[in-house]
């Protein structure tokens, strides 16, 4: 940059991007000087190639649009929900809306279940509420990592879902009511709400059977 050019000539660009073509360098120090700004190596082709800029700007622009793409870039955070064999089910609903608010943001969720004395010996109860949090999640989360015990806890690792273009497209999806996580038994109402809808989709004459008589109606006996 500057006098720091040791090269004889260079092909110089102006400040506005305009190609000035080969000039000797100490010409496009000159130039450079007298707008006020640097003289700026920007490539090493033969000759090199120099802008005139402002260096300082230049500099400051970039570290902005840096900051600007990495504000932008999403930090996945895993999020930690605690459960107990005996959570009740009050309790955890409450937890349920969490994971779900963490997994509609984009992070993931960290089940953990502690066990405590003697239940240790009832690892099952734990996997059974670790099957049932997957269920409920199932439309927004998948499992990442199955659960496996850490000590005295049972850990389970859901990641959010990737949406479906097409099914967002084409309307698919239950009532809101049955949302994963909110009801008693979610696969039970989902498959409901699927086979209601499957049912509707059915032309109304595939419905209907012909029956024997009003088949046979069509044909007259000849003698």
């Amino acid at each position: 940059m500057n006098e720091r050019i040791t090269d004889e000539q260079v092909r110089l660009i102006d400040s506005d991007g305009e190609q000035l073509g080969i000039m000797p360098t100490r010409d496009a120090l000159e130039r450079a000087e007298a707008a006020g700004m640097d003289l700026v190596q920007i490539s090493n082709a033969d000759p090199i190639v120099c802008k005139i800029m402002d260096y300082g700007k230049f500099v400051f622009e970039q570290k902005k649009q840096k900051a600007a793409q990495k504000k932008k870039q999403k930090q996945i955070q895993v999020k930690e929900v605690k459960f107990r064999p005996g959570t009740d089910e009050g309790d955890y609903q409450v937890k349920m809306k969490n994971l779900t608010r963490f997994l509609e943001s984009g992070d993931k969720g960290k089940v953990t279940l502690r066990f405590r004395g003697r239940e240790m010996a009832h690892q099952d109860i734990g996997r059974k509420l670790m099957e049932r949090i997957a269920a409920d999640l199932e439309e927004i989360g998948t499992v990442e990592s199955f659960p496996k015990m850490e000590g005295r806890q049972m850990i389970m690792i859901i990641a959010p879902r990737r949406s479906d273009p097409a099914a967002s497209q084409t309307g698919g999806g239950c009532d809101a009511r049955h949302r994963p996580g909110f009801s008693q038994k979610p696969r039970a109402e989902f498959n409901s709400c699927r086979k209601s809808r499957a049912t509707a989709a059915l032309p109304s004459a595939s419905r209907r059977r012909p029956t024997a008589s009003s088949t046979s109606s069509r044909f007259v006996a000849t003698s």
